[in-house]
């Protein structure tokens, strides 16, 4: 058996019987594709279709390097034939540049028949790759460097050279092993281990790429560590023909975090200022001349193909030029002989909220008052701290005038912002309108320091059960609540707060109460009547924005689900069919301003 396996790889080497198949590697901030791991098959239903057989074999009879060269020309081709998108990472072996089979320039001659940049290729370095003691994986990346390519380390983790390799061969990407992110969602160690990774990644300016990842779970916790790229079966499978095209599931988060970010106050877009820049082969006398013609400049940010990889600071370049001979040596010198790189560079859709926290989580010895803004990657403006903070103030203050007191959620005119601004988007979504059945009654028999703690029991609950990446949640008054949800599993949420709802509002009863199943109380019409234990009614429209053009009309609608599911009775949730009108679609008069107003502010 061990023979006919040895003939078959001579037979592979000689005829080129290896198939290239590609696993995508994602962005997951946006799901975009980022690149492809090349790997490779051998001959078709054979033994040696599978890698973990077919290289070990061509180690063992010294074929490992013909085999990798096979492979790496086979993998160039394929990815241009296919016209992929990002970059293709190629696993090379360290010893490789030792190899007689190896001939230096290869990769760059295949690349120009190819007519493939360079810039587009990683190089993958594996510590599960022998390194040998010579030095050679030193000579690789300088070697690969020289070239054009990034270099990158393959498996961190999977051996205990891992952080040496990091700090000698400073790669530009590193891997994580998939051991540290295979159930990394229930492991507490392993979370720790990859935010030192992290922190290690940020500090050295080197991008991280999680292994492994296979599941739902270890995506969302890799997403929430911060890693921002990825690859595992749950994002996609090694295949000879990838469609590579945007990963829905992270397109879908992508759009919920920009969502939250849009929920959770203005983004920083609205800090943006025009402010000039220099790209990074021109001279620093250029610069110079732009503090010297804007008095109120303080850094100038420096751009390669629009977008920023840094900045000159005003007081750095005017140091250099003090020195004895300093503008003399260095006006004439490249931009990027002064850059710095410890400067903010965020998209302008980011919030505020978000901005700060990049801000506070630097370093002491590097926080900066700048702030880089980009679209789209590219150069837009500069944002300041200072002007940061005020905004934050200023709507720290916004959002405490429309709070509702009790329970600090954003009342009626945030609630109508956010309505309108879904409605313009011509966004699909639901609107839920909570209510108390028998609330007064409740007050009545209680007193209303009791009702008051019922309503934030709801409020809390409302909290608990939704999601709020992408839903909004608001107190209208008294015991209505709305939340305006873009999930499409709202009913399951909704179900979700009735029953916790149902199950711990019986702790503001007694047990005689408790047992009679509610209270005698004086109803509107002053008779005294039964009235069961409190119950939670839901009514849900989803607004076509294609035929309501105001919140006021959506208003209308929720105050008609909710008065249709407080006829069920009891804990229920109610969807309400809209039957849209001409003339309801053009009632822009204050009378019914007035009504749907009234309609969402009123009380049981």
């Amino acid at each position: 058996m061990q023979d006919n396996q040895v003939q078959l790889l001579h037979k592979t080497l000689s005829e080129g019987l290896v198939t290239p198949y590609f696993q995508p590697i994602f962005d997951l901030r946006t799901g975009e594709v980022f690149g492809h791991e090349a790997l490779s098959r051998g001959p078709i239903r054979t033994p040696l279709f599978a890698p973990d057989v077919l290289f070990p074999l061509a180690e063992s009879e010294n074929k490992l390097h013909e085999l990798e060269i096979l492979c790496r020309s086979k993998a160039l081709s394929r990815f241009v034939e296919l016209d992929l998108n990002g970059k293709l990472f190629l696993n090379v072996s360290a010893s490789l540049l030792s190899s007689p089979h190896h001939q230096r320039g290869m990769t760059l001659s295949i690349l120009r028949n190819l007519g493939l940049d360079e810039k587009k290729i990683v190089i993958e370095l594996s510590e599960q790759h022998p390194y040998d003691r010579d030095g050679l994986s030193h000579n690789s990346v300088n070697h690969y460097r020289e070239m054009g390519f990034q270099v990158a380390i393959d498996d961190l983790g999977a051996g205990y050279s891992g952080l040496r390799l990091w700090s000698e061969l400073q790669p530009d990407i590193v891997k994580i092993d998939k051991h540290f992110i295979q159930g990394i969602d229930q492991d507490d160690v392993k979370q720790e281990f990859v935010r030192s990774i992290i922190a290690i990644g940020q500090r050295l300016k080197c991008t991280l790429i999680a292994e492994g990842i296979e599941t739902r779970q270890e995506l969302d916790q890799v997403i929430e560590l911060g890693i921002p790229y990825g690859q595992g079966y749950f994002l996609g499978r090694p295949t000879p023909s990838p469609s590579d095209t945007t990963h829905l599931y992270l397109a879908k988060q992508a759009r919920k975090k920009e969502q939250f970010d849009s929920n959770h106050g203005e983004t920083v877009w609205t800090l943006c200022k025009p402010s000039p820049s220099v790209k990074f082969d021109s001279p620093l006398r250029d610069v110079a001349k732009l503090f010297s013609q804007h008095h109120d400049l303080f850094v100038v940010p420096v751009l390669d193909n629009g977008q920023p990889i840094g900045v000159i600071r005003r007081h750095a370049l005017h140091e250099l030029f003090s020195t004895p001979y300093g503008r003399a040596l260095y006006e004439h010198k490249a931009a990027t002989n002064l850059l710095s790189e410890d400067t903010i560079i965020v998209e302008s859709s980011v919030s505020l909220a978000s901005v700060s926290t990049m801000l506070t989580e630097q370093e002491a010895d590097t926080l900066n008052n700048e702030i880089i803004i980009v679209k789209g990657g590219q150069y837009i403006g500069t944002g300041h701290l200072r002007d940061l903070l005020k905004r934050i103030t200023e709507l720290k203050i916004q959002n405490a005038t429309y709070s509702n007191p009790l329970t600090l959620l954003p009342g009626n005119v945030p609630i109508h912002k956010e309505v309108n601004r879904r409605l313009t988007n011509l966004d699909n979504f639901h609107v839920a309108y909570f209510d108390l059945n028998d609330f007064k009654p409740f007050n009545d028999y209680f007193g209303y320091a009791k009702g008051d703690e019922v309503i934030q029991l709801l409020g809390n609950i409302i909290r608990e059960e939704t999601h709020p990446e992408s839903n909004f949640i608001g107190h209208i008054g008294g015991d209505d609540f709305v939340v305006i949800f873009a999930d499409d599993n709202w009913h399951e949420q909704c179900e979700a707060i009735l029953t916790s709802f149902d199950q711990r509002v019986r702790t503001f009863y007694d047990a005689d109460t408790l047992l009679a199943g509610g209270v005698w109380s004086p109803n509107r019409h002053g008779e005294t009547v039964f009235h069961p234990i409190l119950s939670l009614s839901i009514g849900v429209v989803n607004p076509d924005p294609a035929k309501c053009n105001s919140h006021h009309y959506v208003a209308e609608l929720a105050a008609q689900a909710k008065k249709a599911a407080k006829k069920q009775g009891g804990n229920s949730v109610y969807l309400l069919t809209p039957h849209y009108t001409q003339a309801s679609l053009t009632q822009t008069s204050s009378a019914q301003a007035s009504l749907t107003q009234s309609s969402l502010t009123q009380t049981s």
